[in-house]
Parts: C-alpha cells; sequence; structure tokens
C-alpha cells in the first residue's frame, strides 16, 4: 500500500455522502448530481471530501478500455488494438477507432465525455459546499482549498476541450431543476481553463512532497497543466502561445523540484511514487485504487507465467511496426519499453502460442503486424514501459501513472524554442533528455538543431496484408522532434494530440489507416448527450 498522506488512494476509493442544502438534482448526471445522507463534514474532512474529484481522473484514464489513455493511443500512429485469434473484434469497436471511421455512437467518446463530466460535477459539488459553508473550512485555508479544486477542474475541461472543442461549461453546482447547458465555443473553454488555473497559482502550496503528490494543490502541477494547454493553443484558439508556454515550464525548470530521473524506467516503476520527476500523477493500488490494466490489455494470456501474474492478460494493445521501426537500436526506450522476441515463464521456459493458428510453436513476438483485421499471438511488440510486478493483477497494476513529468516539461519547452527560432537551444534540451537513453553510446544522444528542424524517420503508408503504399514526409514540419516525442513518451497517451499538432493525425496513412477526413482531430459530441441535452450542435462532419 503506497504511503500518501493526503487521503488521496484509500478515500477516494469509497464514495462519500455528504448532505448539501439548498440543492436540486439535475435533469443530467452528466452534469449535476446529488448524493445525500446524513453525514455532516468537519474541517478536519477536508482532505477526504476533495478525494472523489480526484478519483474520477482514473476512471477517465482507463474506464472500460475505452477512456483516455485507449483513445489516445489507438486512434495514432503507435499502438493499435487489431483482432487477436482470441478476440478483439468487439464489433469492430478498436478497428473504427485506428480507421478514423468512429461516430457519435462510439463507446470511447460516450465514456469519456461522460467520465470527465463526472469528474466537473464532483469539484463543483465540493466548491459550492466549501462557498457556501456547508463544509466549515479556516479562513486561512478556504483560498487554497478552492484554487486546488478548480485547478483539478480545469485540468477535466482540458480534455473536454482537447477532444470534443465545443462542449459546454458547468462551474456551478446549485442549478435548478431540468437545467441545460448552453455549448461554449473551444475558444471560450480554453480562455475559461487559462483564467481559473492562472488565477489560482498564487493560492496554490510551493511544495513538492507527499503533501502535495498526486494533487494540484502546488503550483508545479498547476504550471504543468497551464503549459499543456498554451502549447496546443494553436489547435484550440488558432492563436499560438509559445512564449506563455515557456514561461509556465521555466516556472517549474527554475522551481528546481523536479529532475530527470537517471533511468527514464524508473519512473514507470511500479512503487514509482517517490520519484522526482513526477509531477502529477494519477495514482493506483491493487488494492485500494484499481483499475490500471494496461499490463492486461498488452501481454498475451502466456505471459502470466513470464510475470507469475495473478491472472492472465488479453493480448490486444500492440505496437505498429512502422513506430517501431523509427528507433535507433541502442535506444534504451526501445529495449526497456516493449516486449519483443522470444517469451519465457519465470523459470526460463520458453513459452509457446495457445491460439490461432500457431499453437504449440514458439510466442516470439516479432516487429510485423498483418494488419487491424487479423493477427496472430506472435504479432507485434508489447508495452514493457510501466513494470509488471511479479505476483501482482495485471488488471490492477500498482503504478502511478504519471500525467505529468519532468521530461515533459524539457520538451515543451524546446519544442516551443524551435517553434520560435532557437533551434540549437531546442536541441541542447532535446539532448538532456535523450542522455539516459544512450548512456552506453553517449555520443548518440546529441542532437543538433538542424536535425531537429529535419524529416521523421517515420515511413508512412499504409502497410498491410492487403495493402503497401509510402507517402512523402516533406510536409511534416520539425518531423524529427516528433519522433522524440514518440520516443520519450510513447504509450504515455500523448500521441494523438501531439500528431494533431504537427498536422500528421489526419494527412498520413499508417497499417490499415487512411486518412479520413481534417475533421477527426477532435470527436463528435456523443449522440446521447445530443438527445438528453437540444442546446448542443454535434462538430462539423459528424451526423448526428
Amino acid at each position: 500500500m503506497k504511503k500518501i498522506s493526503n487521503y488521496i488512494i484509500i478515500l477516494s476509493s469509497a464514495i462519500l455522502t455528504l448532505s448539501v442544502p439548498s440543492c436540486t438534482k439535475l435533469e443530467d448526471e452528466s452534469y449535476s448530481s446529488i448524493i445525500a445522507s446524513t453525514f455532516t463534514p468537519g474541517k478536519n474532512d477536508i482532505g477526504s471530501l476533495v478525494a472523489p474529484a480526484y478519483a474520477n481522473w482514473r476512471d477517465v484514464l482507463m474506464s472500460n478500455a475505452t477512456g483516455y489513455y485507449i483513445t489516445q493511443e489507438i486512434a495514432a500512429d503507435e499502438l493499435a488494438v487489431p483482432a487477436k485469434p482470441y478476440g478483439f473484434v468487439d464489433g469492430g469497436l478498436h478497428r473504427r477507432m485506428h480507421e478514423h471511421k468512429w461516430t457519435s455512437e462510439q463507446a470511447h467518446g460516450q465514456d469519456l465525455w461522460t467520465k470527465t463530466y463526472a469528474g466537473v460535477t464532483n469539484c463543483n459539488r465540493v466548491i459550492y459546499q466549501v462557498e457556501s459553508g456547508a463544509i466549515p473550512t479556516d479562513e486561512s485555508n478556504k483560498a487554497s482549498i478552492l484554487a486546488e479544486l478548480k485547478v483539478l477542474r480545469a485540468s477535466y475541461y482540458w480534455v473536454l476541450c482537447d477532444n470534443f472543442g465545443n462542449v459546454p461549461l458547468v462551474d456551478k453546482f446549485d442549478l435548478p431543476e431540468g437545467f441545460l447547458p448552453e455549448q461554449s465555443t473551444r475558444k471560450q473553454v480554453y480562455d475559461f481553463i487559462v483564467k481559473e488555473i492562472t488565477a489560482s497559482i498564487p493560492s496554490l502550496s510551493e511544495n513538492s512532497d507527499v503533501s502535495t503528490y498526486a494533487r494540484f494543490n502546488n503550483k508545479w502541477a498547476a504550471y504543468a497543466l497551464l503549459a499543456k494547454v498554451y502549447l496546443n493553443a494553436g489547435v484550440y484558439t488558432g492563436q499560438a502561445e509559445w512564449s506563455k508556454c515557456i514561461e509556465a515550464c521555466n516556472a517549474i525548470i527554475d522551481s528546481k523540484k523536479f529532475i530527470l530521473e537517471p533511468v527514464q524506467k524508473d519512473v514507470f516503476k511500479a512503487q514509482n511514487q517517490n520519484s522526482k520527476e513526477i509531477i502529477y500523477a494519477i495514482p493506483h493500488d491493487e488494492v485500494y485504487a484499481g483499475g490500471f490494466f494496461l499490463a492486461a490489455w498488452t501481454m498475451s494470456p502466456q505471459n502470466q507465467f513470464t510475470f507469475n501474474a495473478k491472472s492472465g492478460g488479453y493480448g490486444g494493445l500492440n505496437a505498429i511496426p512502422q513506430f517501431i521501426d523509427t528507433y535507433h537500436p541502442q535506444d534504451k526506450r526501445l529495449t526497456d519499453g516493449w516486449m519483443m522476441g522470444q517469451q519465457y515463464s519465470s523459470s526460463g521456459t520458453p513459452l509457446k502460442c495457445a491460439y490461432g493458428t500457431m499453437i504449440g510453436q514458439n510466442l516470439v513476438y516479432v516487429n510485423e503486424c498483418p494488419g487491424i483485421d487479423s493477427t496472430q499471438e506472435i504479432h507485434s511488440y508489447r508495452i514493457n514501459k510501466f513494470e509488471i510486478a511479479a505476483n501482482s493483477s495485471p488488471n490492477n497494476m500498482n503504478n502511478d501513472f504519471p500525467l505529468f513529468r519532468y521530461a515533459d516539461i524539457l520538451m515543451m519547452k524546446a519544442e516551443c524554442l524551435l517553434r520560435t527560432g532557437s533551434p540549437d537551444a531546442a536541441a541542447s534540451l532535446v539532448t538532456e533528455v535523450r542522455q539516459r537513453s544512450f548512456s552506453g553510446n553517449p555520443s548518440l544522444a546529441t542532437v543538433t538543431g538542424a536535425q531537429l528542424q529535419g524529416s521523421t524517420s517515420y515511413k508512412y503508408g499504409l502497410k498491410n496484408h492487403l495493402a503497401t503504399t509510402t507517402e512523402a514526409v516533406g510536409d511534416i514540419q520539425y518531423g524529427r522532434f516528433l519522433d522524440e516525442l514518440g520516443w520519450e513518451f510513447a504509450a504515455e497517451a500523448h500521441r494523438r494530440q501531439d500528431m494533431i499538432r504537427f498536422g500528421v493525425f489526419t494527412s498520413k496513412s499508417w497499417l490499415s489507416h487512411s486518412p479520413n477526413g481534417a475533421n477527426k482531430t477532435i470527436f463528435p459530441i456523443p449522440l446521447q448527450e445530443l438527445n438528453k441535452n437540444p442546446k448542443l450542435k454535434q462538430n462539423p462532419g459528424y451526423a448526428n
């Protein structure tokens, strides 16, 4: 069990019930809900009252395998969920994400919308309770509590803004019965997020310790979120904010509170809560805060014997070979981050395939994938970046998920420097990040400004058993930098957002995916939400 004194793990695993005066239950529980009981909160209950609002981030991240993590990855060019001899056809659910053929009824969009608005609602509820006095607080603590909750709420709105664009802005809890919110523009949502974070930062702590871990009650987590929002401002509003992103990054760098871990894989250990690289994490615990099931989703059922795991994996989430081909063979992020080659039991016995046409043959993960429609057990590398601890549950890993880490801050600043005419300064930061991954040959870690302005090494084009094509990459500005982002943040739910920012997401082909419309940079408003709220208008290019 992780020792985190801020209640986030233990108390957020249970939904606490509160008595809230003068509120009415709304028609649409996406925007508000009320949980009532005889519990009367006191000022010492603040940690536990805030905790449920954080718990929603776990639902957002991995909900039903259709949450934020899977959505950001399988719509992009690093990972896919191909059909397997043991399943994952699922009515074309995963294939539609890969091919960008999703609709307003896609489960990924509906779950992401519902779970994220549940987080907004929990924030609104506790903010209301603090402001109204339903939760008695010392005046000396009130400003910091409200600031923390508003930054947390802004993190949920960032997810909504990034994935859906034009969404309702609801910042109140005491709303009349039957209330249905108006739809805001993406620019309005962006402005709200920036305002909430910047106004809250002065009231937040400057600590970085157990009291601030996995919380937005500190300036550094808030600055990291702000930097990420500014980095994508051009996508959200049409107006880039590179200099503001640099300012937010510099606040974190100048604080000297964080470092690059000497070994990148240490950031992703099963017990990674003490990492000095993590700025904001979504905490998980096998017993008290389950739901992080990345190991189950990527490793073959036979890998249960590799880790003496409590159950077998599903083996659905695999690397796209074209992405793997971009790595330098001496890059430790390749060898440490991916399961490849012959698989063994914990005692060293070679594992055999147990499904499909290769039953009884050696289970050897190869960097090949016939296509999104059909694969065998051996096809494609599997994610090994997050430590799979022996004797643990692949469905409930102990690894905290680093939503923001120090390497991200350095790379965001580097990208902004590159885009504003300082490629050599950008290269210095990228080299700093690369050094730990080429410790055996330090000269390979060095990258120049000219290289960062060069082409990507990704061989875009269809590459499957039905078709092989080649596409030009000269139109991808700073393609090498996009590669650097892919290598450092592989399997961390970055790729969709990065590809959109670099203009690749809707313009290139990979594996079985062909471009399917520029409107795919945002997802459709879920049909279920349109049916509930006639004030909502579908995003451009999508049928209701």
